[in-house]
């Protein structure tokens, strides 16, 4: 059967529909069917997008349905990919911007609940991303939470290639990276468990990169601040980054992820093991297989990654109990 998609335009969507639409994601044998769902001053927008797609002559790619009404673009999904949110800009209070995000993820929620599959998957990149996802999901209770994921494969993906520019070997060489918490600077990109293949051997990425100061200080602050770095340079945020990490993440929860390998994803933290508070959406190590997520137990946390895990867990915290006090107004 095709599979339905959901994905919000703009510049990341613009980026990851082709690498949905040939096969990248959910199979080289997979049909699929594309639902774009926008506001409507872009629908003209979409149908140059549409002609496009058509224009790639892609296979795999059955039909393309342009949309702006949710229960079009949410019907019977079978993965939903959630891009579109409203962006910081400046002068905005966070509080105002949360408001703003609970509004659309509650709708967005409410659509997946009354339309979509209940074995949805369904991915949030539009930021606060943890937050939002945290909404979408209490807004649609008939799906599992486990259903819910939000995106901090970009923040793996930053970490993974700093190491291994640092060690001078190629990205696919440094595995088992870890992002605790929040996709925003609060994150905690943590290599304490990471492994390199250095030229052939392996050893810890503290080995590797021996330069304990830079894993604990600069690594850490790049990848935490890469995205503003790439907004400073570009004018624009990540686009192509980001869509090649929804796509990696996509792909993992269809596929599941390598032997021994573990990536990152916020996922609902009731019940974890590593202390954090329930009822948030928050990066963990996770393994996938047969498109069932499990945290990774049992990694020894020492004081420097215990207190920066605390930390990025209190900001999660507060942005949900804001962000719930708009749920019910």
């Amino acid at each position: 059967l095709p599979f339905p998609r959901t994905i919000m335009s703009g510049q990341i969507a613009y980026s990851l529909l082709y690498s949905i639409a040939k096969g990248d994601v959910f199979g080289k044998d997979q049909p699929i069917i594309l639902v774009l769902l926008d506001i409507t001053p872009m629908l003209p927008v979409l149908d140059g997008v549409v002609m496009e797609l058509q224009d790639c002559a892609l296979p795999l790619l059955r039909e393309v349905i342009p949309t702006d009404k949710v229960e079009v673009g949410f019907k019977d999904l079978d993965a939903a990919i959630l891009v579109g949110s409203m962006p910081r800009k400046e002068g905005v209070e966070r509080k105002d911007l949360l408001k703003a995000n609970v509004a659309i993820f509650k709708t967005q929620g409410e659509a997946l609940e009354k339309y979509a599959k209940k074995t949805v998957k369904v991915l949030v990149v539009g930021n606060p991303a943890n937050t939002n996802c945290l909404i979408a999901s209490k807004s649609a209770p008939s799906i599992p939470k486990e259903n819910f994921s939000c995106l901090t494969r970009l923040d793996h993906n930053r970490a993974r290639s700093q190491v291994a520019m640092r060690v001078g070997v190629p990205s696919d060489c440094v595995k088992n990276v870890i992002i605790w918490g929040n996709h925003s600077s609060t994150q905690y990109p943590d290599v304490h468990h990471a492994i390199v293949n250095n030229h052939g051997k392996e050893m810890s990425a503290f080995d590797a990169v021996n330069d304990e100061s830079w894993l604990k200080g600069d690594f850490i602050t790049t990848v935490q601040q890469r995205g503003a770095a790439v907004i400073k340079a570009r004018k624009l945020s990540s686009a192509m980054s980001a869509a090649k990490a929804i796509c990696d993440h996509m792909r993992d929860i269809w596929f599941g992820t390598p032997d021994g390998e573990w990536v990152s994803m916020g996922i609902y933290s009731t019940g974890n093991s590593y202390g954090v508070p329930n009822d948030l959406m928050y990066s963990f190590p996770v393994m996938i297989k047969n498109k069932t997520w499990k945290v990774v137990d049992g990694l020894a946390i020492n004081d420097f990654s215990r207190g920066k895990m605390d930390g990025t867990a209190a900001e999660l915290v507060d942005e949900r109990d804001t962000a719930l006090t708009f749920l019910g107004a």
